[in-house]
């Protein structure tokens, strides 16, 4: 045992004793005597009441003074009695107790090379049991992952053989589905071409109507113009006699002083209506930012409505839902063409990464939508509306990939 399991057996042995009655004293020296002939350690205040647990400052050095005067006692040996002289008793029993030191010192220190030669051969002998422990320990591991595996093969073999038969009855079944599910595509593909066509006949009606409203704005324009144009000319044949008349008078002034004041006069006057020329004008030039700005807004309209091409909103909104939910075919999306333009829908985030807004970009009338994070794109369509549907469908195809 080392020196620790040493002083956990000496704390064991004075619990012992503590609970069969000793007292403080009885415990102080069973721990001297334990520290200093089974450690080899001199007895100390600090180590005795780490073993007792018990005893004050004053009263512990007293009792390891006692277990110091046991051992003088103990070593003073009596050699018998006759003539030898009391001094030579005590000197001679000194010389035994000194030899007896001696004896037990040598005995300690054999006895601690034969305990330390002991600790390696236990230590060495655990290392090999441990090492032993391990490699039982690796192969019983390797033995239950074979058998794991083998039974996670089994497993796998009677599953794939379950899916198969389970694949083999259904394939007909879905066989039908899938037939029913095309009847009833074709069958809401006619009822689309039938609504288009409904459709284009309105937007004839809607684009006659554009071309009449868009004479009206031209002639709205038209004689809004030529109201500023005239109300400008009337400002300046006005405001022009009025400053010859002005430059008359102040000449005049210079000459005669009696008219000063009338020049005055009628300076302010003219002064006067040529505010009110200025004014007029200023309205007038309003008035004619105010028709530039209902022009440009009846102009962005008729572009919105050109754009749209007269489709209804709802029927646009019907195509644009059926190419996101990826319905239509490419020979469908070509005979529609640009029709919808005006009522698709960009994406908001990139279906593939989710992070990216789509950028739409045309090249010579044709158009192409790619994301800038990931570089996912739908390649050059004849429409807006195709490139949507190719933008959308390439990234279901890349996911069942």
């Amino acid at each position: 045992m080392n020196v620790d399991d040493e002083r956990q057996a000496i704390r064991e042995e004075l619990d012992a004793m503590r609970s069969r009655g000793s007292r403080r004293q009885e415990l102080s020296l069973h721990a001297c005597k334990r520290l200093f002939f089974d450690l080899g350690i001199r007895p100390s205040m600090a180590a005795v009441r780490d073993l007792t647990q018990t005893g004050s400052a004053s009263d512990i050095p007293k009792d390891i003074d006692h277990f110091w005067e046991r051992i003088r006692n103990v070593s003073r040996v009596k050699v018998g009695a006759g003539a030898i002289p009391k001094a030579l008793e005590e000197r001679a029993g000194e010389l035994l107790g000194a030899l007896f030191e001696e004896a037990v010192a040598h005995a300690r220190i054999t006895l601690d090379a034969e305990r330390e030669e002991s600790r390696s051969q236990i230590a060495a002998a655990e290392q090999r049991a441990r090492e032993a422990e391990i490699r039982r320990d690796a192969s019983e591991d390797a033995i239950k992952r074979s058998e794991q595996r083998a039974e996670a093969a089994w497993e796998r073999v009677r599953a794939l053989e379950a899916e198969l038969s389970t694949v083999t009855t259904h394939g007909t079944a879905h066989h039908e589905g899938l037939q029913t599910t095309v009847r009833r595509l074709e069958h809401e593909n006619e009822t689309l071409r039938q609504r288009l066509d409904t459709e284009q006949a309105t937007n004839a009606t809607l684009r006659d109507r554009i071309d009449a409203l868009h004479v009206e704005l031209r002639q709205s324009t038209e004689h809004y113009a030529q109201q500023i144009k005239d109300a400008v000319a009337e400002a300046e044949r006005r405001v022009k006699p009025m400053l010859v008349e002005l430059d008359s008078l102040r000449s005049m002034a210079a000459t005669y002083q009696s008219g000063v004041r009338d020049a005055s006069r009628k300076e302010f006057e003219f002064i006067q209506q040529l505010a009110a020329a200025k004014a007029r004008g200023d309205r007038l030039d309003a008035q004619l930012r105010e028709q530039s700005d209902e022009v440009d807004a009846l102009t962005k309209e008729l572009a919105a409505l050109r754009g749209q091409q007269g489709i209804d909103p709802e029927i646009g909104s019907l195509l644009c839902s059926l190419v996101e939910g990826g319905r239509l075919s490419s020979d469908e999306l070509r005979t529609i063409g640009t029709a919808a333009d005006g009522h698709v829908r960009l994406p908001l985030r990139c279906p593939k990464c989710d992070e990216g807004e789509p950028e739409l970009s045309q090249v010579d009338h044709r158009f192409e939508l790619q994301c800038p994070e990931c570089e996912h794109s739908s390649g050059l369509g004849d429409s807006r509306l195709e490139a949507v549907s190719r933008f959308l469908s390439s990234n279901s195809l890349s996911a069942q990939a």
